[in-house]
């Protein structure tokens, strides 16, 4: 029975003194505490002199062996809780008395309000039924006394409280100690608010409450949050961390003993952690809001209010560097609002979390998407498939499903971008202080009111980066990210999934000439096919993925010359041609990481692919040309895309822009009069005619340089003479110099064009245009010094002007035979007409008689006449017809059944 004592020795009287009640012990025992000035205020407990109630019931002390547990005495509870919503946190007045002998306990009378005209504590207890009067050495003369008597009698006569007949015990249980699984307990409640008493404070964070109405005494952590701690030293005393006795006056001052609802949120490792919603706020929120807290992430999603109000609370601290926070540097606290946040254009998917944007000033800046992290191999994934060249992009399980998302969703898009932290550069000591990691600007990137990080981890195409709880360096959306990533790990999303991870088999035949070779005819007959923009080497050169094919392939844009920039030769580093890298730029932003459509028309040696790109219904040849990046080449003129081409290039070149800056339009008056239009300017040079082909070209040598040929024939075959080449030492690769050994076993310069076997070595020789298939071992290495630097090839590749060769093989091959039989091994005379497609078309002369040898083979009827638009060339265009009509009327070799073409006659393998 907890008693109070009366005062039995007159003496001065007591002083009034103020407090406010913190804390109630029982119907007798008050805590209070003064007002905080600078930390936490003293405390002193004041027992209510001349009354005494039932004793609450305790728990036996663990250090002594022989104590046991006590239950509450009737009406202790009852008499706790009158005074309890009577009192606390209110102010009172009360005045202190020390009888002999009391030094622990001080003893006194206490009022609620500021002075003794309030209502005395004691009295009301009494009246109550709730405390009884201690009588024993009551002095007749005291009129405090004889009016609690008075009270007491009453409340005996209306039988209230200890004087009623009926009993007035409470049972309260401890949660940790009835319930077997406090788990089930906690998930019983479904979450739901239930009404409880804060029966005591450990710190900050950590409450015992009552729960109402079944009296469960239950231990709570507030989910989401830590405040500092008192820690238990091992001489057993305990020491606060910085702002932990604040941190529990906080709470103390605003819930101990209050009437309060607690949501139990979850329960792991028989830790219940709930949320303490009272009347006047939330405390979690209030304790992040004033620095007594951080948010924790292995409770915070837990929390049922909104995790992201708990973020804005610690952040508003933060902000004004408030207690925990006073030392606090934000992560972009260097960075103005300007480069915080901003919307910029994507122009890259560079890897599943980092993109490259354009700002509105035209620069380009990388951004990684903060606080997730991309597919990646784990444990011996990482070590399989060592020799075989690795691709991140299709090899990684889910990157490629990852960079789609992201390519599909965002290129050419613009985005917000809000910077969250920018992680400073590491460096790797075994490297000797070389950069492991560049500097990276971390950001949230939204398009649409979607975070792409979100979106990312949603579908389980990234994970979210555990970090360290005084990191501060993440996503300011980062509980939202871990949600995502439970929802993806609960259905079973893309990382998650326990199905068999996708494979992407995708060949790569850019440089793979043989199967670039079989790729031809397919794609030349698909017309246009879909393709994605993988990289961007020049202004002209892409590489593309073929989703249908599954290949990479490099394609070379059709029908113009652009620039081309910087790179390694044998000979040393090329220099940029000037606006190579303007041309890339434009490329790249145009069509980089884009679907677009191609039409392939054919390949080059090295097994590059040439088309044409279209995008949006955009050519990007034209648009090249039309921008002055790039120039038309002559190959253009067999397109359908000619005439744009050149009308583009006319106005680019008259705005004399980039490509066209430097060009100088001759004067009308230096020129004469459409000379060079009417007029043709023949310059023939002697030839020596060394090979004639089966489609009526032939190759020439030039006869100013023959004596040059001649004299390094003679040093070669001298020097190999002297140093014969070890017979299959010579390993022929595709476009190596050689030199081979003729059927006349002398030995001649060659280039290697393919090789079946070591027994089928296709060869051709560059001074003279033949051709042979021959075995390996006739071959050896080109001595340098009479390599193609010393005297380039000198067998240079013609086609008669003017002249169409017949389809009809043997009409083609009788035409063939005229040639050979007269200018085969004999010196002509030459001139170039115009250009052609792959080699120059020229008229030849027979030396002495100065004949043209087109023109016979038209007059002879073996060929038809090629009509020329150009006007300059109309002239000989007109000789060459009329030659053709006199063969028509004397119906020879071709004409000989009239003129085929009149009716169309394919039967005669003729076409016009």
């Amino acid at each position: 029975m907890a008693s109070a004592q009366s005062q039995s020795n007159p003496g001065p009287a007591p002083q009034l003194q103020r407090g406010i009640v913190k804390m109630v012990l029982s119907g007798c025992a008050i805590i209070v505490r003064g007002q905080p000035r600078g930390g936490p205020p003293p405390e002193r407990q004041i027992n209510l002199s001349n009354i005494r109630t039932g004793a609450l019931a305790r728990r036996a002390a663990q250090a002594q062996p022989e104590s046991k547990d006590t239950q509450d005495e009737p009406w202790a509870f009852q008499a706790r809780e009158f005074l309890r919503k009577k009192v606390i946190g209110k102010e009172v007045c009360f005045t202190v008395d020390r009888p002999k002998g009391a030094l622990t306990r001080e003893y006194g009378m206490m009022y609620l309000g500021k002075d003794t005209s309030g209502e005395n504590i004691a009295e009301s207890l009494v009246a109550e039924g709730l405390a009884a009067v201690r009588r024993e050495g009551m002095r007749g003369n005291n009129p405090e006394m004889a009016r609690l008597c008075d009270l007491e009698d009453q409340a005996r006569a209306s039988k209230k409280g200890l004087w009623s007949e009926g009993g007035g015990s409470h049972t309260i249980r401890d949660l940790k100690y009835t319930i077997e699984n406090p788990r089930n307990f906690v998930d019983s409640l479904h979450q739901k608010p239930v009404n409880a008493i804060i029966e005591h404070v450990r710190d900050g964070c950590t409450v015992r409450a009552l729960l109402l109405p079944d009296y469960y005494l239950v231990t709570v952590m507030l989910s989401g949050v830590k405040c500092p701690s008192f820690k238990r030293e091992a001489d057993g005393n305990e020491s606060p961390e910085p702002f932990a006795a604040e941190a529990k006056f906080f709470t103390e001052s605003r819930l101990l003993q209050r009437d309060v609802q607690i949501i139990l949120e979850s329960c792991p490792n028989q830790i219940i952690l709930g949320t303490i919603l009272h009347p006047n706020g939330n405390i979690t929120e209030l304790l992040l809001k004033e620095g007594f807290a951080r948010c924790v992430d292995w409770s915070i999603a837990v929390y049922s209010q909104g995790a992201d109000k708990l973020r804005a609370a610690a952040r508003s601290a933060k902000e004004r560097k408030v207690r925990i926070w006073k030392n606090y540097v934000a992560p972009t606290a260097n960075l103005d609002q300007k480069e915080r946040q901003f919307v910029a254009k994507v122009m890259q998917v560079v890897n599943a979390d980092a993109i490259v944007v354009k700002l509105n000033s035209g620069e380009y800046k990388t951004i990684h998407l903060s606080s997730i992290r991309p597919p990646r191999l784990e444990g011996e994934e990482k070590n399989k498939d060592k020799d075989k060249r690795f691709r991140p992009l299709y090899d990684i399980p889910y990157m490629f499903e990852a960079r789609e998302f992201m390519r599909k969703k965002l290129i050419g898009k613009k985005v917000n971008v809000t910077v969250d932290y920018i992680r400073a550069a590491t460096t790797a000591l075994e490297t000797g202080g070389v950069p492991a990691f560049p500097e990276r600007t971390c950001a949230t990137v939204t398009i649409g009111g979607i975070n792409i990080a979100e979106a990312l981890v949603s579908k389980g195409l990234a994970t979210v980066i555990r970090y360290r709880q005084d990191d501060d360096q993440r996503s300011s959306h980062y509980d939202e990210l871990l949600a995502a990533e439970a929802r993806a790990i609960k259905n079973g999303k893309g990382l998650h999934s326990k199905k068999e991870v996708p494979i992407h088999r995708v060949a790569d035949i850019s440089g793979e000439t043989q199967k670039a070779k079989q790729f031809l005819p397919f794609l030349q007959r698909a017309g246009r096919s879909e393709a994605v923009v993988e990289y961007v080497f020049s202004g002209s050169r892409l590489k593309l993925y073929m989703p249908k094919e599954t290949c990479l392939i490099t394609f070379l844009l059709a029908g113009i010359e652009c620039p081309r920039g910087s790179r390694n030769m044998p000979g040393g580093m090329q220099v940029a041609e000037p606006y190579s890298e303007e041309a890339t730029l434009f490329t790249k932003e145009l069509v980089l990481q884009r679907e677009v459509e191609v039409e392939v028309e054919s390949m080059d040696k090295a097994g590059n692919f040439i088309g044409w790109l279209h995008i949006e219904g955009m050519n990007l040849s034209v648009a090249l040309v039309e921008n002055a990046l790039s120039k038309v080449h002559f190959t253009a003129e067999r397109s359908s895309y000619y005439k744009t081409l050149v009308s583009v290039e006319d106005l680019a070149r008259e705005r004399k822009e980039k490509v066209w800056a430097n060009y100088e339009e001759k004067p009308e008056e230096e020129v004469a009069p459409l000379t060079e239009e009417i007029e043709r300017v023949p310059k023939y040079k002697p030839v020596y005619v060394t090979e004639i082909t089966d489609g009526l070209h032939f190759y020439a040598q030039d006869v100013e340089t023959g004596t040059q040929l001649e004299n390094l024939m003679e040093s070669m075959r001298a020097e190999i003479a002297a140093q014969p080449p070890v017979e299959g030492s010579f390993t022929p690769r595709r476009g190596d110099f050689c030199i081979a050994k003729f059927a006349d076993g002398e030995w001649y310069r060659a280039r290697v064009e393919k090789g079946d076997s070591q027994a089928k070595v296709h060869v051709f020789y560059i001074d003279y245009g033949n051709r042979e298939i021959l075995s390996s071992t006739r071959l050896a290495a080109l001595p340098p010094a009479f390599s193609t630097r010393t005297l380039p090839p000198q067998a240079s590749e013609y086609a008669f002007a003017y002249i169409q060769v017949p389809q009809d093989e043997d009409a083609r091959a009788d035409a063939v035979d005229s040639v050979v039989r007269d200018i085969q091994n004999t010196q002509c005379m030459l001139n170039v007409e115009y250009s052609g497609s792959s080699c120059p078309h020229v008229t030849l002369q027979f030396t002495d008689s100065k004949d043209d040898v087109g023109l016979g083979l038209v007059k002879e009827g073996t060929v038809m006449v090629e009509v020329r638009k150009e006007k300059h060339l109309q002239k000989m265009v007109t000789e060459y017809l009329n030659g053709q009509e006199s063969a028509k009327s004397a119906r020879l070799n071709i004409w000989r059944y009239g003129d085929f073409r009149d009716d169309d006659a394919v039967e005669f393998g003729y076409k016009r």
